[in-house]
């Protein structure tokens, strides 16, 4: 029996996962997916209807023990919203601190599953803004290379965050009765035939890697990065170790958007912390093998991939090919395509989506222009926007995309408030004297796209890259003090304000919701994670603050 339901749960952990990775509805890794769009497709009660102050509301926070290092606390989770278990249904969400430390949440409940201390030695060298020290990347799921679907309907039917319908039947027509099922024979006379226990050893090995599995990733573990620059693969339900943890990249470097699929790892490195190499480095889980490719890659979340393994990273001045986008092989990131801006560095993280029969690439470069690739050819873009006029500092560490129900593709970006203004983008949500979320639409006349603006959001401080579930931006005000301050992280950690979180239509940015004063300080990471009706923020403080559809239990 108890095998039996061990390969229940594994096989609804499977189904569960490749589904949800499928369609987009599980935040996976550093801005959701393997794309990096930072976009859950659909939702079962997220829609622009139902998102207002009578249904959407604060739901739970906790305070977890996690010091920050620098300007880092708790990275954005990822999430796992069905998981069936020996203590029944889980809805988890895995958190990293910035101090080797790991908390898993049931984000249902709110209340702490297990947390972890990765055991890393601390860095000697000092906390910097650029160089933080500690725990820099998230918790990184199992995912695919694929890329999901767009829906069509913002309208979800079926899962656990749908209402609950009776088992009796209208008035007049009884209560749903069970079928006859012909009852099992009955077993011979005698003791049952003499089997040896498996040993521990073997359960374990049975649960981890299940008959017809792959060594390595399984939908069945988390992997997480810590300073030391070893990778651990812990099991999802307890934190228990899968393997030893091995040697990825150098202590104490800034690592961003660990990423595992089809076996393998991949990270990147940046701004030359404790003299690591910047580049992206990819590990074969099998066989532990390492290989890197050095270079200034920029953006706040790592390579990027298409739906065929391949990898893209954007890179700044100096270093091999600067201030290009780069396709490298996802298997021995040697170089396949590349295309360079000239003196104009790139900023952002690419961002990869389906466009027709096309798979497009868009990032932006640090003139506020963001540049659209067709990934058969990066040899010039097939549109670009406008650039700013008077100031060259459009800096955005990561983009997002959605399709709309229509067709639409959208392309949304962080921004000042000149920059939005200089950018073409209308103030139809208020004045914007700080900062803004932009839209761009991509329109496709005669064969050509083009990217046009078209909507700001209202003024943010400190805009982060914004989250899209199911058509609505979730765009939050950080509080952070302009990037540009000359202040240290402590001092800066001091004068920040508090973090609002805004809900936006999507094709409008007309607000919908937002968080008021419920948050107590400021935000500290990138695109916020969501799943199953909820959306978290983590601010400096420590604590996590999750938002969404109440729901009875």
């Amino acid at each position: 029996m108890k095998r039996f339901v061990a390969a229940c749960v594994f096989c609804f952990v499977l189904t569960g996962s490749a589904f949800a990775q499928r369609t987009g509805l599980d935040w996976m890794t550093d801005n959701a997916d393997a794309q990096r769009s930072s976009w859950i497709r659909s939702d079962g009660k997220i829609r622009k209807d139902t998102v207002n102050k009578e249904n959407f509301q604060f739901l739970w926070k906790m305070k977890v023990k996690n010091p920050p290092k620098g300007l880092n606390n708790l990275m954005p989770p990822s999430a796992l919203d069905r998981l069936i278990g020996y203590r029944g249904f889980r809805m988890l969400g895995f958190f990293a601190g910035s101090s080797n430390n790991l908390i898993t949440i049931d984000t249902d409940l709110g209340r702490l599953e297990w947390e972890k201390s990765l055991q890393a030695a601390p860095s000697t060298a000092p906390s910097t803004l650029t160089c933080p020290g500690g725990m820099t990347t998230g918790v990184a799921r199992p995912a695919l290379f694929a890329i999901p679907n767009a829906p069509t309907s913002d309208v979800v039917r079926g899962g656990r965050n749908t209402p609950a319908k009776s088992a009796v039947g209208e008035p007049g027509q009884g209560a749903v009765t069970l079928a006859n099922v012909r009852p099992n024979p009955p077993r011979p006379a005698g003791p049952p035939p003499a089997q040896n226990p498996p040993t521990v050893q073997q359960r374990l090995a049975n649960q981890a890697n299940p008959p017809g599995g792959q060594l390595g990733a399984g939908p069945f573990l988390v992997y997480a990065l810590a300073s030391d620059g070893k990778l651990h693969s812990l099991h999802l339900s307890n934190g228990a170790d899968y393997q030893p943890p091995a040697q990825f990249i150098p202590a104490n470097a800034n690592a961003t958007g660990l990423f595992v699929a089809d076996q393998f790892a991949y990270v990147a490195t940046q701004n030359g912390c404790n003299g690591v190499a910047n580049g992206v480095w990819a590990m074969n889980l099998e066989n532990k093998e390492v290989v890197s490719f050095k270079a200034n890659i920029v953006g706040s979340a790592g390579p990027a991939f298409d739906g065929q393994g391949n990898l893209y990273i954007t890179t700044g001045s100096g270093g091999d090919k600067p201030n290009s986008i780069v396709a490298l092989d996802g298997k021995t990131l040697a170089v396949k395509s590349s295309f360079s801006a000239g003196a104009m560095e790139f900023t952002s993280t690419p961002v990869v989506f389906a466009h027709k029969n096309k798979t497009l690439i868009t990032a932006a470069t640090k003139d506020g222009r963001v540049h659209l690739f067709d990934s058969a050819d990066l040899s010039k873009p097939l549109a670009a926007s406008s650039a700013t006029v008077k100031t060259a500092d459009f800096a955005p560490g990561a983009l997002a995309s959605w399709q709309d129900f229509s067709g639409t593709r959208w392309i949304l970006s962080a921004a000042s408030a000149a920059q939005a203004t200089q950018l073409g983008f209308q103030a139809e949500n208020g004045a914007l004297t700080k900062g803004a979320v932009v839209a761009w639409k991509v329109v496709e006349a005669n064969g050509a796209l083009t990217l046009q603006p078209g909507w700001a959001s209202r003024d943010l401080t400190g805009p982060l890259t914004p989250t899209i579930i199911n058509g609505v931006v979730f765009a939050t005000s950080s509080g952070q003090l302009p990037r540009d301050s000359k202040l240290t992280a402590a001092q800066r950690a001091l004068r920040s304000g508090r973090a609002v979180l805004y809900a936006l239509d999507g094709t409008t940015g007309k607000e919908l919701w937002n968080s008021g004063a419920t948050m107590t300080s400021w935000a500290t990471s990138g695109a916020l994670s969501g799943g199953m009706s909820q959306i978290y923020v983590t601010t400096y403080d420590g604590t996590i603050y999750t938002f969404g559809f109440p729901m009875e239990h």
